[in-house]
């Protein structure tokens, strides 16, 4: 079930122009933790999506530049530079945990630095939490000891939302795993001016904007973790600094695009990472229109 406090969902509003406010208020009131997004386009009227549905607020009333430039200003605090890094991967993570979407025309200056112009579209994803989602996947798979798994899955099939409740638990009682969260796109966290929006354990540190390689051997170097938790492994500066912390005695848990087995041994640089031993158990997820929902856990073969 997806726990989101009417506070959390409604901090939202405050970006939002004006005259769609109390209709979206009330959406949130009837549809509650089934809203998912809410999408603004220059020339068109606001959309809500929900999970299998989607509200037009006032469908005869299109929104402007101007109040989409409105709407973007206040997501970025009024400091469009200061937000640089997160609008060049094309999103802002607000308050709430919540992360805003950012369409329109990218530039870059000399130095190579990519801003984005001209604001066509934003897309605000409210922020959820699924408290309990990994109870199936921690009893089946660390039911003798707490290992390394690689959770793969098809998009949208939930291996982001395991992996912050399975970073939770591990980092609470009873476990109270030391775990270093990995957190390059802000999408575990969630943080928001260096506080986390989403729910963590009491042993739970977040190096939240660094490349993920960086991140990881930070992590080693600084944190001393029991646990490396990171989401969507696969280039080739991942795979080598997780090859690197293998000796350190760290278990990662991380999470890969794939819909099957046959399908990471066919990638290169994971086979590699497979092969070394980093992960004892594959756990595949099911994809489609189930989340979180457990296909298979595969006992990592050496090829």
């Amino acid at each position: 079930m997806c726990d989101r406090s009417d506070k959390n969902c409604k901090v939202i509003l405050k970006y939002l122009p004006e005259y769609i406010i109390p209709p979206i208020e009330k959406i949130f009131d009837r549809f509650g933790g089934s809203v998912n997004e809410i999408r603004l386009r220059v020339g068109r009227p606001a959309v809500v999506m929900l999970s299998d549905d989607h509200q037009t607020i006032c469908p005869d009333r299109f929104l402007s530049q101007t109040e989409i430039n409105a709407v973007y200003e206040k997501i970025c605090d009024y400091s469009v530079y200061s937000h640089q890094a997160e609008l060049a991967q094309g999103y802002i993570t607000v308050q709430g945990g919540h992360r805003v979407g950012v369409c329109g025309t990218a530039s870059s200056d000399k130095n190579g630095t990519r801003t984005i112009r001209y604001i066509s579209s934003v897309n605000i994803r409210i922020a959820s939490e699924h408290p309990g989602c990994s109870t199936m996947l921690m009893n089946q798979v660390f039911s003798d000891h707490v290992c390394g798994v690689l959770i793969a899955g098809p998009p949208c099939s939930g291996k982001t939302t395991l992996l912050k409740d399975i970073a939770l638990k591990l980092s609470s009682r009873p476990y109270f795993k030391k775990v270093a969260m990995v957190d390059e796109r802000n999408e575990l966290a969630g943080m928001y001016r260096g506080v986390p929006q989403n729910t963590l354990g009491d042993f739970c540190d977040v190096l939240c904007g660094y490349p993920k390689a960086e991140g990881i051997l930070n992590a080693v170097r600084a944190l001393s973790p029991d646990i490396i938790i990171c989401d969507e492994i696969g280039n080739k500066e991942d795979v080598e600094a997780l090859l690197n912390v293998l000796n350190t005695g760290v278990t990662v848990i991380s999470s890969v695009h794939a819909c099957n087995v046959d399908e990471l041994y066919r990638r290169e640089m994971i086979k590699k990472l497979l092969n070394s031993g980093a992960f004892e158990k594959i756990v595949v997820l099911r994809g489609g229109s189930s989340r979180c929902v457990l296909d298979s856990v595969v006992e990592v073969e050496q090829k």
